[in-house]
Formats: structure tokens, sequence, C-alpha cells
């Protein structure tokens, strides 16, 4: 037995896409948000901070007294690392409240638009 191929309105609400923004797909606030891209900008200023003094992770979790596998959660942004860790971690590699001022202000924000 042969299947009918979807025609009408029905084929053409599967195959559409609508575009958006990944705050109103999850339907975060805007503090969310900021919150959200402070600890990704953050996460990226530690991992470009551990590379620019030439520093492996494990090297660099030494000097954090944790472990290379936090750290690297720490770099990812993971969300159960809490910001105040990853603030701590960067002044311990030396950033000063200015530079970090500056690398969360610089930072780039990823893309914003999603397909849902």
């Amino acid at each position: 037995m042969k299947k009918q191929k979807d025609t009408g309105k029905r084929a053409s609400a599967k195959a559409s896409w609508i575009e958006g923004s990944v705050q109103d797909f999850l339907e975060l606030s805007d503090a969310d948000m900021e919150f959200i891209e402070t600890r990704l900008a953050a996460s990226r200023l530690l991992k470009s901070t551990r590379q620019a003094k030439k520093m492996t992770q494990q090297v660099a979790a030494t000097k954090l007294q944790t472990s290379q596998s936090r750290l690297a959660k720490m770099e990812a942004g993971h969300p159960t690392v809490s910001l105040d860790l990853i603030f701590r971690s960067l002044f311990s590699l030396g950033v000063s409240r200015k530079e970090l001022l500056k690398g969360l202000q610089a930072s780039p924000r990823p893309g914003k638009k999603i397909h849902a």
C-alpha cells in the first residue's frame, strides 16, 4: 500500500521554520540573558588569559588549586560553575578588576538567531 504525500497546510506547517532568538525560544528575561552572557564572557576571558600565559589547563588548575576537569568546565561556562569562582580564578591568574571589566565589555556576543 502506498502512502500519499502530505499536501496543503499540513505539509507547509511541517516544513516551515520559525526564526527567533535564544531568549525567545527559552523564554528568558533580559536579566537572565545578561547573566548568561556575563558568565560566558568571563569564561572566554579565563581561557584567553590562561592561553596568553602559555599555561596548560593542568598547570593553571594546579595554580588555582582545582582539577583540570573543573577548569575545563569553568572555561566552557558550564552552569555548575559559579561566577564568583570564575572571577576568583581570573584574579588568581593576575587579571585586575579593570582588565576584567574591559574583558567583559569587549567580549563578542555569540549569534542570537536560532531555528525552532
